[in-house]
């Protein structure tokens, strides 16, 4: 028996670790490891090792459906293509292509994002948008402000000669455990590790000082981190004169963040605050590393930027150990982004506002007409389908039905479109609400390439092919596309990378040819050029060369505790599940380690409560109420909930209230009260 060895990128997180799917007789048969990948070394998580379960599963669409009655019906592809086609070209002949929008999938290839966002901008709606908005769109906005550039600045494999590692508003023992990996050797080497959360973690475990701050309150953490290092006379004057611009006003404005006014707004100890703004601010090479707890406020944008400021003040920035590393949750929400699969950017980050940006892409598509941005966000676009301001949507690979905040609210804003299509793989709470729903491929069933976080760019080979009738998401696209009068003719994933190197100068070196195993990191100018590991070594894509620092003062949440709600519900990852769940609740091996939700209370709380551990409990906030487990526990304080985000009830409850700038939901914070079923 022939058994072939088919290299791979694994579907989950952002780490991009590599392993090989075995085939035999057409069919994937198991992993095997990939010991010399530049970045998992040959190591998986639970999820990475239980991938392949998702792909034969029984409840995995086969063939293209319509709605009929309350059920649905199997139809062709002729047909399904047909329906789709009148659905959207009836909406823009009647209300113009403003009255359509389009969700980009994270999940899908580069090639694959690329061309949904081509196909939205060509039929004239400025409104696209990825998973991006729920999880980093502040990185985004953030970081190109600060240092001109939405990425990690050093790669993973990079933490290991870090000194000083800070983590703030990530759990990434659980969430990115590959990359926790070199955490631990940078430890092992005498590393200090910093770990900031309002939960105890697996993460904090490893921290030498652990700073368990309350819910959305990392603005006056990093603003009293910088208040110590520049009264203390730490920062790097000749980098800060150097390098950047905005040190007075930066200096300036947390003149009044001392430690003890900071430790009275986080509930932080002023004396760790001093220990960790020292450790990491004289440490000869300094990270930071965050995710979704600092994005995932209305003042997303805000600490993203404190995190900046942080790292520039002290000169860790541009050299081997140092860096702002944010880690992104899904396989290719880094590409997605990089692709133009954003409101307020085309591909290669070319703002949607700026008229030489229509210009460049009316030249390199051929057309005229392109539309100006920005466009809604993916929670603007439900809204506006609510009021009737959007008629048709074309979702593909995303759930917003049960990933977006407020989800009741969801259910009716999409219940009043006109026309919905959704490409997906499993009949999810959005597909449920779908007019037609196309049936697409995993990546194991395809080929194309995804950026992970740290902007590696890998190509993921085609191992098997997808179940019955479904196809990839390149060809269903294809096919939606040239109905509409389109002239999309991209026979593979090659010959859209190819369009891709032509009009995204940081993927320009990129090509099919150069993607060997260990792939290549953007920017690649040239096709002889090597990748750029480490940014801003050499200066910041800004005025004069300078990276900007941003003075941005402490706001409060949007929601606070009260009398009628005195907790503050705090949403988050387990280490087996992933986002909605909508793969790892399907997959046996996941599933059977956390079947159920559950909602984190502190022992203290639980007494007055009347909960024991267990018990069966209601979750309240103004939105809505979810029924849960108890699970009693010191890793929360007193009058603070944790709620994993990968089951359907979670977001009922979080608020839909948005940061003014990214347009990101407080997923982190919620006022909410909780009682015990009877």
């Amino acid at each position: 028996m022939t058994k072939v060895l088919v290299p791979t990128v694994c579907p989950y997180c952002g780490a991009g670790c590599g392993f090989f799917i075995s085939v035999e007789k057409e069919r994937a048969t198991g992993i095997e490891y990939m010991p010399d990948h530049p970045v998992s070394e040959g190591a998986l998580c639970s999820k990475g090792n239980a991938a392949l379960e998702v792909l034969c599963h029984q409840e995995r669409f086969t063939s293209p459906l319509k709605r009929k009655g309350e059920g649905w019906a199997r139809i062709s592809w002729e047909e399904a293509i047909d329906l789709v086609a009148k659905g959207l070209g009836d909406a823009i002949k009647k209300n113009g292509p403003g009255s359509i929008a389009f969700l980009a999938s994270s999940k899908c290839s580069n090639e694959e994002n690329y061309l949904i966002e081509k196909l939205a901008r060509l039929l004239g709606s400025p409104h696209v948008d990825n998973c991006a908005r729920l999880c980093h769109a502040p990185s985004v906005v953030g970081l190109n402000r600060t240092l001109g550039a939405a990425g990690m600045t050093n790669p993973i494999p990079d933490i290991a000669s870090s000194k000083c590692v800070f983590i703030i508003g990530s759990n990434l023992a659980e969430n990115h455990p590959v990359i926790s990996r070199w955490i631990h050797r940078a430890k092992d080497e005498g590393a200090v590790v910093i770990a900031a959360d309002p939960r105890v973690t697996h993460t904090s475990w490893m921290a030498d000082v652990f700073l368990q701050l309350k819910p959305g309150t990392d603005v006056a953490l990093l603003n009293g981190m910088a208040h110590v290092i520049i009264k203390e006379g730490l920062v790097d004057r000749d980098y800060i004169a150097q390098r950047t611009r905005g040190f007075e006003e930066l200096k300036e404005s947390v003149g009044d963040y001392t430690p003890e006014k900071v430790a009275e707004i986080t509930g932080v100890p002023a004396g760790d605050i001093v220990r960790a703004a020292r450790a990491y601010a004289i440490s000869p090479a300094s990270s930071i590393l965050y995710s979704m707890g600092i994005t995932q406020h209305t003042t997303g944008t805000d600490n993203v930027q404190a995190v900046s400021d942080l790292a520039l003040i002290c000169g860790h920035l541009g050299k081997p150990g140092t860096g702002v590393m944010p880690l992104r949750g899904q396989n290719n929400v880094q590409g997605a982004c990089d692709m133009g699969a954003l409101a307020e950017f085309y591909p290669g980050y070319k703002k949607a506002d700026d008229s030489e940006t229509i210009r460049y892409f009316s030249s390199a598509w051929r057309t005229e007409g392109l539309p100006l941005g920005p466009g809604l966000t993916a929670t603007q676009m439900i809204d506006a389908a609510g009021t009737g301001d959007i008629k048709g949507m074309y979702v593909v690979g995303e759930d917003p039905a049960n990933s977006d905040p407020c989800s009741h609210n969801v259910h009716s804003a999409l219940d009043n479109l006109d026309f919905l299509v959704v490409q997906d793989i499993f009949m999810t709470a959005t597909a449920q609400l779908a007019d037609v729903v196309l049936p697409g491929a995993v990546w194991a069933e395809k080929e194309g390439s995804y950026t992970n976080t740290e902007r590696r760019v890998q190509w993921s080979c085609r191992a098997i092919d997808p179940p019955g009738a479904a196809l990839s998401d390149l060809e269903i696209v294809c096919k939606v596309a040239r109905s509409l009068g389109l002239d999309f003719y991209y026979p593979d994933a090659a010959s859209v990378l190819a369009e891709i190197n032509r009009t995204v100068p940081q993927y320009a070196g990129i090509t099919r040819e150069r993607l060997e195993r260990d792939g290549l990191v953007w920017p690649c100018p040239t096709v002889d050029h090597p990748g750029t590991p480490i940014l801003h070594s050499s200066g910041f894509k800004l005025a004069e060369g300078r990276a900007c620092i941003v003075h941005v003062p402490y706001r409060p949440a949007a929601e606070v505790a009260s009398w009628d709600y005195p907790f503050i519900l705090t949403t988050g990852r387990v280490a087996v599940h992933h986002n909605a769940g909508s793969m790892t609740r399907r997959s046996p091996s996941l599933i059977s380690r956390e079947p159920d939700l559950y909602v984190e209370i502190n022992t203290a709380d639980a007494a007055r409560l009347k909960v024991a551990d267990g018990d069966e409990v209601t979750i309240t906030t103004p939105r809505g109420e979810t029924e849960a487990y108890a699970r009693l526990t010191d890793k929360v304080k007193r009058g603070v909930v944790f709620m994993p985000f990968h089951f359907p009830g979670t977001n009922i409850l979080t608020t839909d209230i948005t940061d003014p700038e990214a347009r990101i939901p407080e997923f982190k914070v919620a006022a909410c009260k909780i009682s015990r079923r009877d």
